[in-house]
């Protein structure tokens, strides 16, 4: 099924073209003993409904696998106008816009996704996107670096989504004296403003949070985290999720210095892995030390409104020494795909998304915690995912619930092996509460 993107004036415009004032005169040559029949037709659907439906019917092996693991890459409903727009030729095959007078559609969409990072973060400006979240977390480790001249240490907290702390970690192995140091969570899930404040020195450069958390908490004291490293002349670094900001107070209002993360959730398939899209923002002050290209809004020489790239802090357009990065490309098109899906949802559509999201992980939360052998890991107030203690090890209980058709969720001994018991829960929108049901259905089982 495709998105047709057909407006009221171009409707108007066919109907002119063949004679008839509305679409009924299309259809008034048709006897009135066929056209007035009634047909035993069900009630309308909304898109992502009828590609329910669809996939419903086309899984006739009955071995589709209904997921709730997050962990990072979530599975939420990306309109068919999406997909549409943005495998146009002019967005598919265009590749870096070093040409301004021939790359205005580029230029614009970009600059378009810098305004809506900016204005869910909550922070000055935005480059024109990364490879994914870990490398932005990575690059905004190194900018950290710079920004505080020569100090060599990051702390990043040990509820940090695992995989971007480890790429962290490769980013610095090889750099002289430099090195991450991991501050624990307490028992609440969330990181302890005490344990960052002893291990501020003045060799920190940065503390990096999760914002929600690898754990879906949301109570972070981003606040009382940003005091406690500014005082010690670090930075504070967030990496987020977009869909949670759509409800929750921007990370630029505690006092982040740089906010990052992973952009899959605005309008972009999980794909078995990728692409994905970085995104990263920071303070003005701090602009000319973020990595990659920037795209400013200005005016040609008739005065019209204009787009070029007005910061390019690469290697390939400076010094390589003065280089700010030597990640040699964005992910344009996924920035696209970031904002056609913002411009679709709109303000009020996001929110109203982002409310549903937390419903919904709610209602599984509340029924997963009520069954025998299962409890909440942490009490805090969570968005999209959870985690749930089962009785016995969580991989194995993976395994048998998937051969019932449910994936129940990512088990945590992988990362943390005090918590081979625990699963990640992550619940979107695009499940539904027949879904959520199944779920507790299947984990039920698992227990008698």
């Amino acid at each position: 099924m495709s998105y047709i993107p057909v407006d009221p004036d171009v409707k108007k415009e066919m109907l002119e073209a063949v004679g008839a004032g509305s679409v009924d005169d299309l259809f008034a040559p048709i006897p009135p003993e066929l056209s007035d029949r009634a047909f035993e037709l069900p009630e309308p659907l909304s898109e992502q409904e009828v590609y329910g439906l669809l996939a419903e019917l086309s899984d006739r092996t009955g071995d589709a696998c209904c997921s709730f693991v997050g962990a990072g890459a979530y599975d939420h409903y990306i309109p068919a106008a999406v997909h549409s727009l943005v495998n146009r030729g002019e967005f598919y095959t265009a590749y870096t816009p070093y040409q301004p007078e021939v790359s205005q559609g580029t230029l614009t969409a970009t600059f378009e996704f810098q305004t809506y990072v900016v204005s869910l973060t909550g922070m000055d400006v935005a480059n024109a996107s990364m490879y994914d979240g870990a490398t932005a977390v990575a690059e905004a480790v190194l900018m950290a670096m710079r920004i505080t001249k020569g100090r060599a240490k990051a702390l990043v907290a040990a509820n940090v989504h695992p995989e971007y702390a480890e790429t962290i970690d490769t980013y610095l192995r090889y750099l002289p004296d430099a090195g991450a140091v991991s501050v624990p969570f307490g028992a609440d899930g969330l990181v302890d403003v005490g344990e960052v404040t002893g291990a501020s020195n003045d060799d920190v450069a940065c503390l990096v949070v999760q914002y929600p958390n690898f754990f879906g908490l949301v109570s972070e004291p981003l606040a009382e985290l940003a005091d406690a490293v500014h005082a010690a002349g670090a930075l504070l670094i967030v990496v987020t999720n977009p869909m949670a900001l759509t409800v929750l107070t921007p990370p630029g209002d505690f006092g982040a210095d740089i906010v990052v993360g992973e952009g899959q959730p605005f309008g972009i398939p999980i794909s078995a892995g990728g692409p994905g899209l970085g995104f990263f923002a920071t303070t003005m002050d701090n602009v000319r030390q973020m990595p990659g290209r920037l795209v400013g809004r200005t005016t040609d020489a008739d005065g019209r409104p204009a787009y070029a790239l007005v910061l390019q802090t690469r290697e390939q357009h400076i010094r390589r020494e003065k280089a700010t990065s030597n990640i040699c490309s964005n992910h344009a098109l996924m920035a696209t795909a970031f904002a056609v899906y913002a411009s679709l949802m709109g303000e009020s559509g996001l929110k109203a998304l982002g409310r549903l999201n937390l419903s919904k992980a709610a209602y599984a939360r509340e029924r997963i915690a009520a069954l025998d052998g299962y409890e909440l890991v942490f009490a805090g107030p969570v968005f999209n995912e959870f985690v749930v203690r089962c009785p016995g090890d969580a991989a194995e209980l993976r395994a048998r619930c998937r051969e019932t058709g449910v994936d129940p969720g990512l088990p945590l001994g992988r990362f943390y092996p005090d918590m081979a018991d625990c699963l990640l829960v992550a619940v979107t929108e695009k499940r539904a509460k027949g879904d959520i049901d199944r779920l507790v259905e299947a984990l039920g089982k698992q227990n008698r």
